[in-house]
Order: structure tokens, then C-alpha cells, then sequence
């Protein structure tokens, strides 16, 4: 059992009978009455997102989520294959469940996946990942005043905010939880 004081970014709890992930919180205490605690919780089922007030003595039960391994394999439409990489079996994840995930998952790429009553329900990723730049803006001479940038593509398709210095070719890592560049890799 989770009381208020639990309630932290990452954790995942029951609530009306579905997993929701805390994506964010505010806990305060107004003068005498009790402490409040103001969250945003994403439904790890439906990928939607929820306001809800949480008030001093209300507890709340742990979700039952399993983490295991997968690799990606294919996208089938609005689905994406993964393969359990200890059973082998294959299952699909809809797009709309993954989100902005899509735009980091390379063909055979290792992933963790989350289960909730035996059925996987969504995947996590590192928090860097390396791509290769497909596409990339030319860079423009004498913009070096403020700290330049031009746009670029990485191979899965996805468009960010790059340093004039990058090109086509190049491998960089790009933070995957805000979809920003970090720097060139080796």
C-alpha cells in the first residue's frame, strides 16, 4: 500500500481498476487542513493522461506491472511487433499506446516492456540513445553571435534541433524522454 507521502514520479499504482504511472506531482499543506497532493497520471493501458487531487489519508494499492526483455522486429500499420526475447513469442503494441517512442525504435533494437496481467502494455527506453543523421539543414556562415542550430532527421524519421557543425552521416545521441540532441558520438 502507497499513502501520499509514496507518490513520486515513476511510481505506478491501481487506480479504478487500470495501472497509472505518476508523471507529475505537487504536494502541499494548506494552514490547518490537511496535506493535498496535486498529480498528473498517465494510464498506462490507454496512454491518456489525468488530473486528480489526492487528499491526507487515502492509500492506494501498487500495480501489478513485470518488467521483461523484447527486441523490436517490425511496425505493421499502426502496430509494432516485439519478440520476448526469453519465450520468443511475438505480440504487437498500437501506435497510439507508444506515442513518442516511435520515433526511437530501430529494427532490432532491445527494449524493456511492461506486462500488466500477463498482457505487455507499453516499453521503456534508455534515456540516450545514437542515430544516424539522414538529413540536415546546410549550415549558415557567419550566424555564430547567438548559438546556432539548423534542423536534422535522424533515421527513424524524427526532425530535432541540431548545432550548425553536424551533417548527414553523423552519428549523434539524442535525449529520448524530450526528443533533443545531446551531442556528436563516436
Amino acid at each position: 500500500m502507497f499513502s501520499l507521502n509514496d507518490l513520486k514520479t515513476g511510481t505506478v499504482i491501481e487506480l479504478e481498476g487500470a495501472p497509472y504511472e505518476v508523471v507529475k506531482y505537487q504536494h502541499s499543506k494548506m494552514g490547518r487542513g490537511g496535506a493535498v497532493l496535486r498529480t498528473t497520471l498517465k494510464n498506462l493501458l490507454t496512454g491518456n493522461n489525468i488530473e486528480r487531487t489526492f487528499h491526507g489519508d487515502e492509500k492506494f494499492e501498487a500495480a501489478d506491472i513485470i518488467k521483461g526483455k523484447a527486441q523490436f522486429l517490425y511496425q505493421d500499420g499502426s502496430n509494432y511487433t516485439f519478440m520476448d526475447v526469453s519465450s520468443f513469442e511475438q505480440f504487437p503494441i498500437s501506435r497510439s499506446i507508444l506515442g513518442q517512442d516511435i520515433y526511437y525504435l530501430v529494427e532490432g533494437q532491445d527494449v524493456e516492456v511492461r506486462y500488466y496481467q500477463g498482457r505487455p502494455i507499453n516499453i521503456s527506453l534508455p534515456a540516450k540513445m545514437k542515430f544516424k543523421v539522414t538529413e540536415a539543414d546546410p549550415a549558415v556562415k557567419g550566424d555564430t553571435v547567438t548559438n546556432p542550430s539548423k534542423n536534422a532527421t535522424i533515421e527513424t524519421g524524427l526532425t530535432l534541433r541540431v548545432p550548425m557543425f553536424v551533417k548527414v552521416g553523423d552519428t549523434i545521441l539524442v535525449d529520448t524522454r524530450g526528443g533533443s540532441y545531446i551531442e556528436r558520438a563516436n
